[in-house]
């Protein structure tokens, strides 16, 4: 176990290197950089001495140095927790993603825990009365589910909450408690507006989970060590819950490494932004936009680097779950 964990780490650090490197080039690929963008802005407000303002920014960003000499200093930075300066906010990348972190992780747990709790229960109910009246209605809903584009939901969604329920619930916050301290108060309103954004991403993540659980369980049905548990004289209960839920619920603890972990940042990135969320997703793809590298390539490791932490808690959760799992 130990020299698996070692290695893993050891291949963790390989890939965040060479990703780092390649994201850092492709985001730098296009003509120009963020500081052409802000020439035009300043001249488009009849600044004459844009060009000079702009190349004191370019020269205190270290964008008049190589490319690869950029990556360097970036990168050297980046190890000792200093992720540059935000070309767009001109405000540090470690204190922009640390302001929407707290946000992002209670959206993605509040969504999984959704997800999960609907979807669990429906897959194994479905399972077991498989070609009911209530399998059949549960698949036609998941078949929808997986049917649904996030954005269009979001945008239904959002129809019904403001036109009909009359609520505003676009962002996380109303507007007295966008930028007040945390208290009581804010916490209510935060809960007022996360059901939202947490029912979108259940919606569309139940429909796919429920399909797995379905199908796995069903082929667990046919093992030999069910029909020796049931031989045993086991409670159908014990023999479904303990035994072959256990066995095929495997498939959705990897799901929950490569997807949950990864999606704590960059999460559902159309419906984050069709809601307006102060989360990172937004902040991500406007850093793309603009070429603010620092910013860009940061999250980017960052969302690698939770990858491989969910696959290596994945394998380790797989191999207690399962004795068939042998990690050495």
């Amino acid at each position: 176990m130990g020299s698996f964990i070692i290695r893993r780490v050891f291949y963790a650090v390989i890939m965040l290197i060479v990703v780092s490197f390649v994201s850092f080039i492709i985001i730098s690929l296009p003509s120009g950089d963020f500081m052409d963008q802000k020439i035009a802005e300043l001249e488009a407000r009849g600044d004459r001495s844009a060009t000079m303002r702009v190349e004191e920014y370019r020269t205190r960003y270290g964008l008049d140095k190589p490319i690869l000499t950029q990556y360097w200093l970036w990168i050297s930075n980046f190890v000792q927790g200093d992720f540059g300066i935000s070309f767009e906010f001109e405000r540090p990348v470690r204190e922009l993603i640390g302001q929407r972190l707290t946000l992002s992780i209670i959206l993605s747990l509040t969504t999984l825990t959704f997800t999960w709790a609907i979807a669990i229960p429906l897959g194994v109910y479905s399972a077991v009365n498989q070609y009911s009246l209530g399998d059949q209605v549960i698949t036609t809903m998941a078949f929808v589910g997986l049917g649904i584009p996030g954005f269009l939901l979001a945008l239904l969604i959002l129809y019904v909450a403001v036109v009909v329920l009359k609520q505003d619930v676009v962002g996380l916050f109303s507007q007295q408690y966008q930028d007040a301290p945390w208290s009581l108060g804010k916490v209510i309103d935060l809960f007022k507006h996360l059901w939202v954004p947490a029912l979108i991403g259940a919606v569309t993540g139940t429909a796919g989970t429920i399909r797995i659980m379905r199908g796995n369980l069903l082929d667990t049905f046919g093992q030999a060590f069910i029909e020796a548990a049931r031989a045993r004289g086991l409670k159908h209960r014990t023999v479904i819950w303990r035994h072959a839920v256990r066995m095929a619920i495997t498939p959705l603890i990897v799901i929950l490494g490569t997807e949950a972990f990864p999606g704590i940042l960059a999460g559902n990135l159309l419906v984050e932004s069709v809601l307006g969320l102060p989360t990172i997703g937004p902040l991500y793809i406007q850093a793309l936009i603009s070429q603010d590298m620092f910013m860009a390539g940061t999250v980017l490791v960052l969302i690698v680097f939770l990858l491989l932490i969910g696959n290596l808690v994945t394998d380790l959760v797989l191999a207690w779950m399962d004795p068939r799992v042998r990690l050495d």
